[in-house]
C-alpha cells in the first residue's frame, strides 16, 4: 500500500502541511468554523504537531485560519461582506491585468492561456469540481503573468487564493459559464483589444460576485 501521508515524502514540511490544509480549506473539507486540532492534524497527515503549529499560523495570517485565546485555531468564515471587499479589488486589478495582457500579448502568454483554457474545458465536463476551481485559479495567474508586471503579480497571488476559496462553493453552477468568460476573455487578449479585454475580465468578476451573493443569501423565513 502506498504512503501518502506527508511525513513520508522527506519535502519542506511547514510548506507541504502549509499546501495541503489551504488545499482542504478550499475544497471544503475543512469547514468554515471546524476546530482545528493540532494532534489530529498531525496524526492524518504524518507529521509532528511542529510543522502544524508553523502551518496554522501562515494560514491565520493569510485569512483562511483564525486562532482566539484560550479557544484555539477554527477554520475562518467567509462573509458575504469580506466577499463583496475581495469582488471589488478583483474587478479592478484583474480588470487592469487583462489590460495589459492584451497590451504585451506574446506568444508564450497565448498558450499558456490557451492549455489552462483546454484542461478547463475537459474538467467541468468530467465534473471535476476541485480541479476546476484549481484551474479557474491558474487561468487567472496566467493573465496576471501575461500582464508583464512585477507589482501586479505580486498582488494577485494571495488575492486569488481568497478568491478561489468562493469559487469552490459555486463551482457546480459557475463552472461550465466561468469556463466560456474566460474563453471570451483570452479572444480579447489574443486580439490585442485593450479595452475589450478590460471590460470582459471585470464584466467576469461581476458575474462571479453574482453567484457568490446568490449562494451565500440566507434564505427568508417562511413568515416574512
Amino acid at each position: 500500500m502506498t504512503d501518502f501521508t506527508l511525513g513520508a515524502a522527506h519535502r519542506t514540511l511547514r510548506d507541504e502541511v502549509t499546501a495541503e490544509l489551504r488545499r482542504r480549506i478550499l475544497a471544503g473539507e475543512l469547514a468554515q468554523g471546524e476546530r482545528l486540532v493540532e494532534d489530529r492534524l498531525a496524526a492524518a497527515l504524518g507529521v509532528s504537531r511542529n510543522p502544524v503549529r508553523e502551518s496554522i499560523r501562515v494560514l491565520a495570517a493569510e485569512g483562511f485560519i483564525q486562532v482566539v485565546p484560550r479557544i484555539g485555531a477554527t477554520v475562518a468564515r467567509l462573509s458575504a461582506e469580506e466577499g463583496e471587499e475581495l469582488f471589488d479589488v478583483r474587478m479592478a486589478v484583474e480588470g487592469l491585468a487583462a489590460r495589459l495582457a492584451a497590451r504585451k500579448r506574446g506568444s508564450a502568454s497565448a498558450v499558456r492561456l490557451r492549455q489552462v483554457l483546454d484542461q478547463a474545458k475537459e474538467a467541468v465536463e468530467s465534473g471535476r469540481l476541485e480541479e476546476v476551481a484549481d484551474l479557474n485559479t491558474a487561468f487567472h495567474l496566467a493573465v496576471g503573468e501575461a500582464a508583464g508586471n512585477s507589482y501586479l503579480a505580486l498582488m494577485m497571488k494571495p488575492m486569488l487564493q481568497r478568491a478561489q476559496w468562493i469559487f469552490s462553493q459555486t463551482a457546480a453552477v459557475r463552472g461550465p459559464h466561468s469556463w466560456q468568460e474566460h474563453l471570451s476573455l483570452w479572444e480579447a487578449i489574443e486580439a490585442g483589444d485593450e479595452d475589450e479585454a478590460q471590460a470582459r475580465a471585470v464584466a467576469h468578476v461581476a458575474a462571479a460576485r453574482r453567484s457568490f451573493l446568490t449562494a451565500t443569501r440566507e434564505p427568508k423565513p417562511a413568515n416574512d
